[in-house]
């Protein structure tokens, strides 16, 4: 048992919270701007992205991956809340989690292998889509300097990691919202910000329960958004599991991971935070950054905590556009792009299942629907 925890914990400390530290900085702009696809505040997401991080350290199945807030579970949630408000989002939080425990001890997980490729890559490349056209709002009847502020955070981003030493240190989407944000300030460019969006923490989260009727009304309206909540997010997290295995050249335990998802979604919904899944992403930062065990997953909850507790102050000031630049390049690396480049020689059915996918998807905005679609 002693060497198991070893093994799975201290095996690997230096890197671990390093790797850490870079994912827990990384999470804080994505976590926010998640929150704002969702249609709550900040600290929502926030919220979440620590409680989920630290619970699914203890009882994930997969060491050093990364689990938060999503833009896949974001996109869910947001017509629920504009219609029945936060509180019934985080019943179906807590009742999504219940969902996915049951999915684990059922070891429904073996349903994956019914999803195929082509599925999977729709999948992908529709919340892609609906990620980039989520930022479409904030750039409408805005001033031209709100444009060439994103054009600057977008240059940052992707030209920060060439800079020697300091490019393989520091995540490039942390540096494009410190720029973008001190070139606002600096020039006082009058600009919507993450404070104009809602209340940010300066506490540590607190248990509470859902103020909502506990009846069948109740059970029928999140019961919907649970199970499409349930399905995407065990999706993506199976998705990751597997890259990240690969990766690591290591096994995991996938219905342990499912279970894992479960309880870590109880614990955001009852300590006020929304529904999140692995982010293949963040989990490959990780990786790439050195993080190996499930030490370094836990370091990035805590570390991102800890940061927006004694930050929110500058938080507040962040422009919306440094925010827009990071989900643009959010979107552009979620997207498949190899899918269109083999769109030729992939055969037809393949092709038309992956359009099909897409297409219900970006619709209905029903990520679950496109995956059962197809499916089907």
């Amino acid at each position: 048992m002693l060497t198991n925890l070893r093994e799975q914990w201290f095996s690997n400390v230096r890197a671990d919270i390093l790797s850490g530290l870079v994912v827990g900085l990384a999470l804080i702009p994505e976590a926010i701007a998640f929150s704002i696809i969702a249609g709550v505040d900040p600290q929502i997401g926030l919220y979440a992205s620590f409680c989920i991080a630290v619970i699914i350290s203890f009882v994930g199945g997969r060491p050093a991956m990364i689990s938060a807030a999503t833009g896949a579970m974001a996109l869910v949630m947001t017509t629920l809340v504009k219609e029945h408000g936060l509180q019934y989002l985080f019943a179906a939080t807590i009742l999504t989690g219940v969902i996915q425990i049951i999915v684990g001890y059922l070891k429904l997980a073996k349903l994956m292998r019914f999803v195929s490729k082509s599925v999977v890559i729709g999948f992908v490349n529709a919340l892609a889509i609906l990620i980039f056209m989520a930022q479409l709002p904030e750039l409408v009847n805005v001033s031209w300097y709100v444009y060439l502020l994103v054009t600057i955070g977008l240059a940052i981003i992707y030209l920060f990691p060439y800079v020697p030493k300091l490019g393989k240190i520091f995540p490039s989407p942390l540096i494009c919202i410190v720029i973008v944000t001190l070139l606002a300030l600096f020039l006082g460019l009058d600009v919507r910000t993450v404070g104009d969006m809602g209340a940010l923490p300066n506490t540590l989260p607190i248990f509470l329960m859902p103020d909502i009727p506990l009846n069948l009304d109740t059970l029928l309206i999140i019961l919907p958004y649970s199970l499409a909540l349930a399905a995407v997010g065990l999706l993506e997290s199976m998705m990751t599991a597997t890259i990240v295995d690969e990766m690591t050249d290591s096994p995991s335990n996938k219905f342990k991971e499912c279970k894992g998802q479960g309880i870590a979604n109880i614990a955001s919904g009852f300590m006020g935070g929304m529904a999140g899944c692995a982010m293949i992403g963040q989990s490959m930062i990780n990786v790439k950054s050195g993080g190996r065990t499930r030490l370094s997953t836990l370091c990035a909850g805590i570390f991102l905590l800890i940061l927006v507790v004694f930050l929110s102050d500058w938080l507040k000031v962040i422009p919306m556009a440094a925010l827009v630049a990071v989900m643009i390049m959010v979107s552009i690396s979620t997207f498949e792009w190899r899918s269109l480049t083999q769109f030729t020689t992939n055969p037809k059915s393949s092709n038309t299942v992956m359009i099909a996918t897409v297409v219900v998807v970006v619709a209905t905005h029903n990520l679950a629907l496109g995956v059962l679609t197809g499916v089907l």
